[in-house]
């Protein structure tokens, strides 16, 4: 969500649509100003696959971060999934895994924050406009982000404190009129489009947060 980290900060606070779009700049970013201490890269690798379906999880590649607080590749996999891991520099717990074909803007996201772009506007707004001039390269078809968070994570036990995940399916140039979605969910957990139109159309599927009673 470095898929953009602070997208896995905000990610963790994000259940509007207004904090989504750090989605597409958390999950991309390069290392924190204070340097918390980093877990152990199994236990990285174990938490991030938390995000990714099980039938995948043997086969994703785990981005994640080394003691200087920079994001490498924790485990390189021969799967569709690019997963994620927790961000310890950032408050709660979040990790997500997106399709091998989201990486170009997850990447560029990325590399701009490296470059000291931290308005998450101007991250959409640069990767949207390079998307438009054939320089940045978007998915050819739906590509799908998982995002898991939670209070914590036990690698002993292999679960997550209080899970909850929510899906985005990205959808580059979908609009209102060619997929049929509503601009804003008809209700909690129904599918909608965001950024409609934009290289950054996705479509949110966020269930109603655990205790809500919905």
């Amino acid at each position: 969500m470095p898929l953009d980290t602070i997208l896995l900060a905000s990610i963790k606070r994000a259940l509007t649509a207004s904090t989504l779009i750090l989605l597409t700049t958390t999950l991309f970013v390069g290392p924190s100003a204070l340097i918390a201490q980093t877990p152990a890269v199994s236990i990285q690798i174990a938490g991030a696959l938390q995000a990714a379906p099980e039938v995948d999880r043997g086969g994703a590649t785990v981005l994640g971060f080394g003691e200087d607080g920079a994001m490498t590749m924790l485990r390189e996999g021969q799967g569709q999934l690019i997963c994620l891991a927790d961000d310890p520099n950032q408050d709660g717990w979040s990790v997500a895994c997106y399709h091998e074909s989201l990486e170009p803007f997850m990447a560029r996201g990325r590399e701009l924050r490296a470059q000291g772009v931290t308005d998450a506007s101007e991250l959409a707004q640069t990767r949207w406009a390079e998307a438009d001039a054939g320089t940045l390269s978007m998915p050819g078809a739906p590509a799908t982000l998982y995002v898991t968070t939670g209070e914590g994570f036990d690698p002993d036990a292999g679960t997550v404190e209080n899970s909850f995940t929510r899906w985005v399916l990205y959808t580059p140039w979908a609009t209102i009129e060619s997929t049929g979605l509503s601009a804003q969910p008809i209700e909690p957990g129904a599918p909608w489009l965001m950024f409609p139109g934009t290289a950054g159309a996705h479509i949110m599927i966020t269930p109603p947060p655990p205790g809500t009673g919905s």
